[in-house]
């Protein structure tokens, strides 16, 4: 009898299961016709233009790269072949505070400088590929001396390919809009570096009228009403909107250099909805990292009135659509300064002379501007730990760091390198010798075919940011070692560690730590050094700044016909509704005539 229950239950629970696969095999069989015949019938002109215009943000990675990014190798030609294929005629337009070329008067004569700037690096080569113009501060004190009656000057000399446009300010417009509001306002708010931010109606007021400065002279340099414009960095937060109202159909693609901090640091500023707005006005807004870009979507999100749609990872404001993308800036490979460059033994040698550091000591370099944000000091404090915990290391290396003068008229740089000499000066008294230095400090501005010298001659390079948006010394210290030799110890913190993950990963907050990564560093050997680099290498190579450049400009490319879709679109509404009276010029624009 227990034995029949069993079974019949066993049946029932067979018969249950029947059941139910029986019902959902039901429910999608209806779901599929019900979906056919949705397909099938005519859907109306506004879904039809929603679904367009839906399926071309989709198009837009997250990361800012297109599916088969990978697959392409990026490089001065793939730029020229995206402005003729996707960008047929456009004219791009840069704009940044820094100038790719200054030119300084000197014991009587002109002196051209070119900026070691990480920002001129990877601008320049892009420039010249698209044949733009780069609009920029004329701080040079000859820059007005070699410009045409335009303000003009053909670049790079001997062989121009692109038109640099200098912009005056006063005295007093840099002091409030460089000095005050863009380093002593945005600068320490950006980067956490545990420096308050200084915050002045006039630093703002000169911020405003610099910005609108910039805005007209793109205007004035604009050739037609649909430029792209490239604006770069937080000296300009206010000059997207600004193009926006005087050429409402450019593509404004804005790149914010250094990090974004969360929301509740950035409610600190004063005029943060100002600055928000502005950045709105732009069609696209890149970041290093995907972090950065989802602080300033969470700053949006609080502050002002927008939607925010995540899944195209874009913003909704004021009847226009931005999209916030992360592209990681790189430096261009090949790098074409090797070629001029000595042999790695060579480069090795003459800095060794140059610097007297012994043939026997491992060489430690740091290449930067002298800011509080790099982790100058940090550094000091690691080399102190290794000669505490390791005294066997005494006289057996070098720390060899460059620290380029920067804002020296702020009193948080002044105190910087002040503090950086006295402690510099307490090691070399502390460890060194008559014969021995621990720390050579070199509180100098150097050529970019110097510090490239530099980093070939290197046992290991120091890029230890206490907070950083990318950081590209990192990367050109790969790229300049082609021997595939040397040690990269790199912060948590700078936007590199996210694709170098072969360098020695490090928090520069913890003094310990970093010691022991530095001991870690200086016995490597060879083999371990040269599979570190050789990936590194890849990466750069891969992720080059053709890459970065190109994945922005073929989203602009998207965008431009969007644009040129939703022209068309509002062109037939126009007839449907009886209004067919449309000129030729109306026509021409929808159809993307320049």
């Amino acid at each position: 009898m227990i034995q029949y229950g069993v079974d019949l239950l066993w049946v029932l629970i067979l018969l249950s299961f029947g059941l139910s696969a029986l019902a959902v095999f039901v429910s999608i069989f209806r779901h599929r016709r019900q979906r056919s015949r949705t397909a099938s019938m005519p859907a109306s002109g506004d879904d039809v233009a929603s679904e367009a215009a839906r399926k071309v943000l989709r198009e837009f990675e997250k990361n800012g790269q297109s599916v088969d990014a990978a697959l392409v190798t990026w490089s001065p030609e793939t730029l020229r072949k995206i402005l003729t294929e996707d960008l047929p005629d456009a004219q791009v337009i840069v704009v940044s505070n820094r100038e790719p070329y200054i030119h300084n008067e000197k014991n009587g004569e002109v002196e051209l400088v070119v900026p070691a700037s990480g920002l001129v690096a990877a601008l320049e080569p892009i420039t010249r590929v698209c044949a733009g113009t780069w609009i920029a501060y004329g701080g040079g004190s000859a820059d007005r001396e070699v410009v045409d009656s335009n303000d003009r000057v053909q670049v790079p000399p001997g062989n121009p390919s692109y038109t640099l446009r200098r912009v005056w300010l006063t005295d007093e417009e840099y002091q409030g809009y460089y000095l005050g509001f863009a380093n002593e306002g945005l600068w320490p708010l950006c980067h956490i570096a545990f420096t308050r931010p200084i915050f002045r109606d006039s630093d703002w007021e000169a911020y405003e009228a610099a910005n609108r400065k910039f805005a007209d002279t793109v205007v004035a340099e604009a050739r037609n009403e649909r430029p792209i414009v490239l604006v770069q960095d937080y000296h300009f937060a206010l000059l997207p909107r600004m193009i926006r109202e005087r050429l409402p159909d450019a593509i404004v693609i804005t790149f914010w250099h250094i990090p974004w901090p969360n929301s509740e640091v950035f409610s600190i500023c004063p005029w943060r909805e100002r600055i928000l707005d502005g950045l709105l006005g732009s069609s696209i807004i890149g970041f290093h990292t995907q972090f950065h870009a989802n602080n300033f979507t969470e700053s949006v999100d609080r502050f002002m009135e927008s939607r925010i749609e995540r899944a195209d990872a874009a913003v909704s404001y004021g009847g226009q659509t931005t999209l916030v993308h992360a592209y990681p800036i790189s430096i261009e490979w090949p790098v074409e300064l090797l070629k001029t460059l000595p042999s790695v033994e060579q480069s090795q040698r003459h800095i060794r002379e140059r610097f007297g550091i012994p043939a026997d000591a491992k060489l430690c370099v740091g290449v930067e501007r002298l800011d509080y944000t790099k982790g100058i000091l940090d550094r000091f404090h690691a080399l102190e730990e290794l000669f505490i915990r390791h005294p066997e290391t005494i006289g057996k290396v070098v720390f060899l760091q460059i620290a380029a003068p920067s804002r020296g008229t702020l009193p948080a740089y002044k105190q910087l390198h002040e503090e950086c000499l006295r402690y510099a000066e307490e090691l070399n008294e502390r460890y060194g010798s008559e014969t021995y230095r621990p720390v050579v400090l070199v509180a100098e501005h150097h050529s970019q075919k110097h510090v490239y010298e530099i980093y070939r001659a290197a046992d290991i390079c120091l890029v230890t940011s206490l907070h950083d948006g990318m950081n590209l010394v990192a990367k050109e210290f790969v790229a300049s070692r082609d021997d595939e030799q040397g040690v990269l110890l790199l912060s948590t913190f700078a936007g590199a560690s996210r694709e170098l993950l072969e360098a020695l990963i490090v928090n520069p907050y913890d003094a310990a730590m970093m010691s022991e990564t530095m001991l870690q560093a200086l016995t490597m050997g060879p083999e371990e050094q040269h599979e570190r680099m050789r990936r590194m290498r890849e990466i750069v190579r891969d992720n080059n700044v053709y890459r970065w450049a190109g994945s922005m400009l073929l989203d602009a490319a998207r965008l431009r016909k969007r644009d040129e879709l939703d022209r068309v679109t509002a062109l037939s509404d126009r007839s449907v509704n009886g209004d067919n009276v449309v000129s030729m010029f109306e026509r021409r624009q929808a159809v993307g005539y320049r």
